[in-house]
Parts: structure tokens; C-alpha cells; sequence
């Protein structure tokens, strides 16, 4: 009996230890960048499955997938963990100017506010899925709240990085660096545009219950 038990506790306890390294050696492999974020298509080639994420988001709350992958391009540049720089004073490391994480750079209180909206309690700003449903649901917060057309890449950004009550409040007008960034996500965001246009048909029709024209 007791032989018997010891046996089910070593398996038990070995599918443990299997599985919290497991847990290990994914947390370890994260995404690389992709080897050509000016091209749309290379990207999508590269990571198909970011396509159908962004799909996914532009179905789910309209903002296109050439707008949501600029926001991307521009907060992260596609770096999976991405964080502000850490300042330093002489060799003593200070805290982060902000909570901003992952793909899209999100803060902690709006990911906890957009994790609470969707019922999302297991997702990750570190998957691209989750980061992309992220930018499609802040963008369309904003287009309510404050008309921006979902097709104006340049003033969704400025709201995006500025929050709601930061657009509002006009101060944006005044920041240069701010307003240059975003003129640099519209013109990105058009030029993605453009190239899905000769690789959307391709990235569609790899499903087959998807309906090609």
C-alpha cells in the first residue's frame, strides 16, 4: 500500500516539476521582432498568425488592421516585452516614468479597466492578440466618446497616447514631438494600407472556410 502511494506521489509530484519547466521554457522563448516592419506583408508572412489577430480585432470593433498594426509599429516596435527606459542616477537604477508594457505599451489602470470591460482576467499585454483587442477596443472608446473616425489614424493616436481627457483638455496641440509622432503613424498606417492591398487575398485565403473574391 504504501509502495503503491509513494509510486502515485513521484508521478504526481514528476508531472509537476514537467510541467513548471514547461511554463519556463515558454515564458523564456519570446517573439522576435520582425525582420521587416516597414513591409505590412513581410510581417504578415513572417507572423500570419498577427493577421489574423488584427482580423480579428477590426471584425470585433472597426478599426482597421492597417491602423492597429501602425499603433503597434510605433509603441513597441513589435518588441514583445517592451518597457520605457529605466533612468539611472550614477549606477543606481530608478523606477520607470510609466507602467507602459508590451506590444501596444499599455499602462496598468486602463489594462485593468479593459480587462474588467471584456471579462478578459487572462490576458496578456506580451500576446499580440490580446494587444491588438486592446488597441481595437481603446480606439473604439475613443471614436464614441469623441468622434474620431476610426479611418483618422493621426488623431486616434494622439488621443491614444494621450488618453481621452488628455485630448479633451487641447494641451496635445501645443506638444510638437507629440503632434510629428502622430503624423508619423497616419503616414505608416497609410503605407500599410497600400501594401495589404497586394497580400490581404493571399493572407485570407490560407483558411479554407474563408470565402476569397
Amino acid at each position: 500500500m504504501n509502495r503503491a502511494w509513494n509510486a502515485t506521489a513521484l508521478r504526481r509530484h514528476g508531472l509537476l516539476a514537467l510541467f513548471a519547466v514547461c511554463l519556463l521554457a515558454l515564458g523564456g522563448c519570446a517573439t522576435a521582432p520582425p525582420r521587416n516592419s516597414e513591409d505590412i506583408c513581410q510581417v504578415f508572412n513572417q507572423y500570419p498568425e498577427w493577421y489574423d489577430d488584427a482580423h480579428d480585432a477590426q471584425q470585433h470593433w472597426g478599426t482597421p488592421v492597417n491602423v492597429l498594426m501602425a499603433f503597434v509599429r510605433r509603441e513597441s516596435g513589435f518588441r514583445q516585452k517592451a518597457r520605457p527606459d529605466r533612468p539611472w542616477f550614477l549606477f543606481i537604477p530608478l523606477p520607470r516614468k510609466s507602467s507602459a508594457y508590451g506590444y501596444a505599451q499599455v499602462q496598468d489602470p486602463v489594462w485593468r479597466a479593459y480587462r474588467k470591460a471584456t471579462g478578459g482576467h487572462f490576458k496578456s499585454r506580451t500576446d499580440m492578440d490580446d494587444a491588438l483587442d486592446f488597441v481595437g477596443w481603446y480606439t473604439d472608446r475613443i471614436h464614441r466618446q469623441l468622434g474620431i473616425s476610426k479611418w483618422d489614424p493621426e488623431h486616434l493616436y494622439i488621443a491614444y497616447h494621450e488618453g481621452i481627457g488628455g485630448y479633451r483638455s487641447g494641451h496635445w496641440r501645443h506638444d510638437r514631438h507629440l503632434l510629428q509622432t502622430a503624423a508619423e503613424v497616419a503616414r505608416r498606417a497609410r503605407e500599410y494600407g497600400a501594401q495589404l492591398k497586394q497580400c490581404e487575398k493571399h493572407l485570407r485565403c490560407r483558411h479554407w472556410y474563408r470565402l476569397c473574391h
